[in-house]
């Protein structure tokens, strides 16, 4: 069994087709084809069934490929340990995050970063959760920034911090004149939630529902500027992020703490245990660790606006 074998095998299997695998291992399909030939010969498994314009993986290839993908990422991780060791820190970062915090949080985080590590190139992956999962399992993702819950014990988390949700409400709304607003009060709002799918509409409706609140849900984005921009024309209410809320803006919703106990959502950094966080990630990580620790101390009280 040889790397180059694996290296085929993960290919066809990521793309499907045997042409196409070629061409992103830049070899001749007849050469990768019969690689993967004798590694089946050599397993005594078929890996993949070879259908007229697909490859589709066989019983045994399902279970082979994920070891396949692990063997794959230690060698990998092998190597650039070593080549870290004697480096400066250099190459490259493929960083996860949720479009819910990308945006808010990473700016000055990658800035203080690049300033450190001028050498390393950053690629920055928005998605839902479930999406950076899937990456994250396929190797394809060096860190990953989320927020909880996340059930998945193949991966490693760590909570930086804990953020609370705001209500954003239009300026002429009725209830802008209070100071802190309870639940009850919105029992005949209009709600303009994240779309299904985006963890943040998700966390919304599992606190109301956990306090028996059944909030009318009128409208759904995938941004959270269009639901605050959608906030502010009068169309209805919602619940953001602290961290999306900008101070400076002299337009916008206004913004309300609920009474206790209030919503908010826990931020995670979270990676494949399968593979050992690199010195670059690991760099970074430590970067994330710095930022959290100085915003809990210098948590702002003002929520108004």
């Amino acid at each position: 069994m040889e790397l180059q074998q694996l290296r085929y095998v993960v290919a066809v299997a990521g793309t499907g087709n045997f042409s196409r695998a070629a061409e992103q291992c830049h070899v001749a399909q007849p050469s990768l084809s019969q690689q993967i030939q004798k590694l089946e010969e050599e397993l005594g498994e078929r890996l993949f069934d070879r259908l007229p314009r697909r490859a589709k993986l066989t019983a045994a290839g399902e279970t082979f490929l994920p070891r396949a993908q692990r063997i794959l990422a230690e060698v990998e991780t092998a190597q650039r340990e070593l080549r870290e060791a004697h480096d400066q820190l250099r190459g490259r970062l493929t960083l996860g995050v949720l479009p819910t915090i990308a945006p808010y949080l990473l700016p000055p985080i990658i800035a203080e970063f690049s300033d450190a590590c001028p050498e390393v190139e950053i690629i920055v992956q928005e998605d839902t959760t479930a999406r950076l999962l899937k990456l994250g399992c396929a190797c394809e993702l060096d860190l990953a920034i989320a927020s909880l819950p996340i059930a998945d014990d193949r991966f490693e988390m760590e909570t930086l911090f804990s953020e609370e949700l705001l209500l954003a409400m239009p300026p002429t709304h009725p209830l802008a004149a209070k100071k802190r607003v309870r639940l009850s009060d919105l029992e005949t709002e209009r709600f303009i939630l994240m779309k299904e799918g985006h963890c943040l509409g998700d966390q919304v409706l599992y606190f109301c529902n956990r306090r028996d609140f059944r909030p009318q849900v009128t409208c759904r984005s995938v941004q959270i500027e269009t639901i605050q921009a959608l906030v502010h024309a009068g169309l209805g209410i919602s619940m953001v992020p602290k961290m999306a809320v900008d101070r400076s803006a002299r337009s916008g919703p206004i913004y309300r703490s609920l009474e206790a106990p209030q919503p908010t959502r826990a931020i995670i950094a979270l990676w494949p245990r399968q593979r050992r966080l690199s010195r670059i990630a690991g760099t970074f990580l430590d970067h994330l660790r710095q930022f959290a620790r100085k915003r809990t101390v210098s948590r702002p009280n003002k929520t108004s606006r």
